[in-house]
């Protein structure tokens, strides 16, 4: 993830850039040329904070319809020179989903510039992906010299063709390409080649084998000096755990939970954790609050505390809920999960707490605007407004919303109108279920989603049961 130069929420791009339905209702209702600059600035300068989740290349792609745009500015960032230097996804992966979009709504200039792309730009595979969805097989076939002249005939080629293939998120055309006999014979061997390097990778031993003692898969958990750490490599040393530790063990996980490498103690904490015992709190916060743990520890140990679902880790939540330190955030964020209505004073504090210090963008949000909706925290309502306003995360703002349609008795007439515009299919879907249909633009847009075929099914089941199935 990044964090994106985001322009002010009352700005149109700054609604554009977080993907609010309000940025739709403003720019149709602003200067064309000023709504077209602040789409394409959105576009090309992908604004999420985490282009891989988020969603606004459907939104995007609307807005163009709804204004009738032109692709002139997406065809001159496509084939820039900097896409020669510059080859990660993110640089050109929104523009080529809006392409793909615009593509099957019938715009017949976003689908040839998506050929044009996938034959010369350095996302090629993007593009194809796009066009394998909606483009027809004379189109794709007019891909397959170019395409296939990316890949020499040496071994080093045709090595990276059988990963190309292998790797295809949409097959479609690869198979259309293998059934002409000009490059059937080559994708054919390209495509053993994949299954088998499949079929290695599923045969590669990955951790400790039957037989490890509780000894070997501590001294596994820990990589050597010449080995790459592992982020989750104690994750898998603790299931191995499960799978061997017996009582008389215990003794050994006890030492090794206190003083072990960090990867062989952040295995154990997780193991003890996950098995409820009764020491594994107090490791869990000696580990967290020890000033010489290091991060990767701390976060492990933290990790192992949030999964737990007992009613021994509830209560020492609550003890540890006031702190203003990492353990007393991971326990709000405990109760927000699994917490009754008597921890809703506490969850409401950390959520002031966490904006007020870490702003409308903070990791730890998440967990406490889903339990500020799950207590019914009446009280949480301005705080969840102005995260719904202010938050760069479209996902963020979708739990906010869901939140503010249990605590908030304004949201039906409300936000809840705007998310039906929403660049999320879960917050539309929320507005279908809850936006007043008294406003007409409600019935409007409603009606509206219900029609579009590039609408999620489970968007127009939800309008389908407020306005019938003759929408």
């Amino acid at each position: 993830m990044f964090d994106p130069d985001i322009a002010p929420s009352g700005t149109l791009l700054g609604l554009l850039q977080r993907g609010r339905g309000d940025g739709t209702l403003h720019a149709l209702a602003a200067p064309r040329a000023e709504a077209l600059a602040a789409l394409n600035d959105s576009v090309l300068r992908d604004p999420r904070r985490d282009w891989q989740v988020e969603n606004r290349s459907l939104y995007y792609a609307r807005l163009y319809m709804q204004l009738d745009g032109g692709l002139e500015e997406i065809e001159r960032h496509l084939f820039h020179p900097d896409d020669l230097v510059d080859t990660g996804e993110e640089r050109t992966g929104l523009a080529l989903a809006v392409l793909g979009h615009l593509a099957a709504y019938g715009r017949d200039a976003a689908r040839l510039l998506l050929r044009s792309y996938a034959a010369a730009g350095s996302n090629w595979r993007w593009a194809l992906d796009e066009l394998a969805l909606r483009d027809d097989d004379a189109g794709l076939m007019t891909l397959a010299p170019a395409v296939l002249a990316r890949f020499p005939e040496t071994e080093e080629g045709d090595g990276a063709l059988a990963t190309a293939v292998r790797d295809a998120f949409e097959p479609r055309p690869w198979r259309l390409w293998a059934e002409d006999p000009r490059y059937g014979t080559r994708l054919a061997a390209a495509g053993e080649q994949g299954s088998f390097d499949r079929w290695q990778r599923q045969l590669r031993p990955r951790g400790p084998r039957p037989g490890w003692s509780v000894t070997e898969i501590l001294q596994w958990a820990e990589p050597g000096p010449e080995e790459a750490p592992e982020e989750h490599r104690h994750a898998a040393a603790a299931r191995c755990l499960a799978a061997v530790a017996a009582p008389e063990d215990r003794p050994e996980l006890l030492r090794a939970a206190r003083s072990a490498p960090d990867g062989a103690r952040a295995a154990v904490l997780h193991h003890l954790a996950e098995r409820g015992d009764p020491d594994a709190l107090d490791l869990i916060e000696d580990a967290v609050v020890d000033p010489f743990s290091s991060e990767r520890l701390v976060s492990a140990a933290l990790a192992a505390f949030a999964r737990m679902r007992s009613v021994a880790a509830v209560v020492r939540a609550r003890v540890w809920a006031p702190r203003a330190d990492l353990l007393g955030s991971a326990a709000a964020a405990l109760l927000a999960r699994r917490g009754g209505r008597r921890d809703a004073e506490a969850v409401l504090a950390a959520l002031r707490r966490t904006v007020r210090e870490e702003g409308p963008d903070a990791d730890g949000l998440w967990d406490l605007v889903d339990g500020a909706g799950r207590l019914g925290v009446a009280c949480a309502a301005p705080v969840l407004r102005h995260l719904y306003r202010e938050t760069s995360s479209s996902h963020l703002r979708g739990r906010a919303a869901a939140a503010l349609a249990a605590t908030d008795p304004g949201f039906a007439a409300g936000f809840a109108v705007e998310c039906l515009w929403d660049c999320e299919e879960t917050t539309r879907e929320l507005a279908a279920r809850h936006a007043a249909t008294g406003d007409d633009r409600v019935v409007e847009q409603l009606r509206r989603l219900a029609a579009d075929p590039a609408e999620e099914a489970e968007v127009q089941t939800a309008v389908r049961s407020r306005i019938g199935p003759e929408a």
